[in-house]
């Protein structure tokens, strides 16, 4: 007990000085707690001004638009994907080759008036289409393609003709 009451007696008879030092320690928080409010404010204020956003809007409101956006735009590309695939798969089935051979069928005629045309999708498959032109009559041929070969005989033009055909995209 007597070690407190020293300690009394030391702060009593340096009363001023200790109220001197408090004092310049409650000054000195006061200043660090005014600057810390100052920045505080300014950061309150970039805080406001950022959630704000756009056109005033709320940034958050803002965020889950764009959201929705992202969200139309993945369904519209897997819309977009399976339109390709379809095309995709149908165009396989469409003539994408084409084979063309004029000719002279008889000898009494001056032009390459006759022509064979091959026709094929994809898997070459398709048709070979024959017109033979004299000067009293004309006739058409049609013959059937599968996987490149016919079970029709082939004239030598058709023959050429698909081949023409089939050298395209491979």
């Amino acid at each position: 007990m007597n070690y407190l009451a020293d300690w009394s007696n030391l702060i009593m008879s340096n009363l001023q000085y200790v109220i001197l030092g408090m004092t310049v320690m409650i000054l000195l928080a006061l200043i660090i707690f005014i600057s810390i409010n100052i920045k505080l404010a300014k950061m309150n204020k970039r805080y406001s001004k950022m959630m704000k956003g756009m056109d005033g809007g709320n940034i958050e409101q803002l965020l889950l638009g764009h959201i929705e956006e992202v969200k139309q735009t993945v369904r519209k590309v897997d819309s977009l994907s399976n339109d390709c695939q379809r095309l995709e798969s149908i165009s396989k089935e469409c003539i994408q080759k084409v084979g063309v051979i004029r000719f002279n069928a008889f000898e009494d005629m001056g032009s390459d008036l006759s022509f064979a045309i091959a026709l094929l999708d994809h898997q070459n498959n398709g048709v070979v289409i024959s017109s033979i032109y004299s000067r009293n009559e004309s006739h058409t041929y049609a013959k059937p393609i599968i996987s490149g070969n016919s079970s029709y005989f082939l004239t030598e033009e058709e023959k050429q003709a698909l081949a023409q055909a089939i050298k395209i995209n491979k």
